[in-house]
């Protein structure tokens, strides 16, 4: 099997040979970059399975780069942060990043996440059949295309992820961690209110409002769920 390859984003050299040793030590392939156009070159050129990367850095932050990374690549980000404030995550999460992790954190910790995002079944999601017509709303499932009214809506990985196991059962509730379970994984370590954030940038790329909702329903101390009827209010 080919190593998975692994690009670290950071411009501090101590941290950046702790992680490489311990990707490294897993069997991946690990690149690594300094600074933020470094960063999209390098993402350009390796196209890599999964990018670690940090916020602050020179040349461009990691919002920057993760905003111009998205509009040629759908690589798993972790998102990495010095500080704990909710915005950078909330910031990091609306971007198009897939999970983070406040520093300082556990090298070991941090393998874990990227491995749980490696054995997402991306040959299957790409494998599948189907196209679910949901009002307004239409899913193409072997294309991974969603429009809304006849418009494309650009999702990222994560979303359409969510979208779809939302809209395969309309009218069940799912929980934050049944969400995680079946978008990121049985084996991801993180924050479940992460996926509060990916459904709020789901319904604004849907145009949905939270409070009169036409596709995602929140239910209040159980989680969400695809309206039954789809469109229409």
């Amino acid at each position: 099997m080919t190593a998975p390859r692994i690009l670290v984003v950071d411009d501090e050299a101590p941290m950046v040979e702790l992680i490489r040793e311990y990707l490294a030590a897993e069997g991946m392939d690990v690149a690594v970059a300094g600074d933020g156009p470094a960063a999209v070159d390098a993402v350009r050129d390796r196209r890599p399975d999964v990018v670690i990367l940090d916020v602050m850095l020179p040349g461009l932050d990691g919002f920057e780069v993760l905003r111009r990374v998205r509009t040629f690549s759908d690589a798993y980000v972790i998102m990495l942060t010095a500080r704990a404030e909710e915005i950078d995550r909330i910031i990091g999460l609306s971007v198009g990043a897939d999970d983070y992790l406040v520093k300082p954190f556990s090298p070991r910790e941090l393998v874990a996440r990227v491995k749980a995002l490696l054995r997402r079944p991306r040959a299957d999601r790409g494998q599948a059949t189907g196209r679910l017509e949901l009002g307004e709303l239409v899913i193409d499932q072997p294309t991974r295309i969603v429009t809304v009214r006849g418009s494309p809506v650009g999702l990222t990985v994560i979303e359409f992820d969510l979208l779809l196991t939302l809209a395969q059962d309309p009218g069940v509730v799912f929980s934050r961690q049944r969400l995680l379970d079946r978008a990121w994984g049985m084996d991801y370590v993180g924050d479940e209110h992460v996926v509060d954030v990916h459904l709020g940038n789901l319904r604004r790329k849907l145009g949905d409002d939270a409070t009169r909702p036409t596709f995602i329903e929140t239910v209040r101390g159980a989680g969400y769920r695809f309206r039954p009827r789809g469109a229409g209010r």
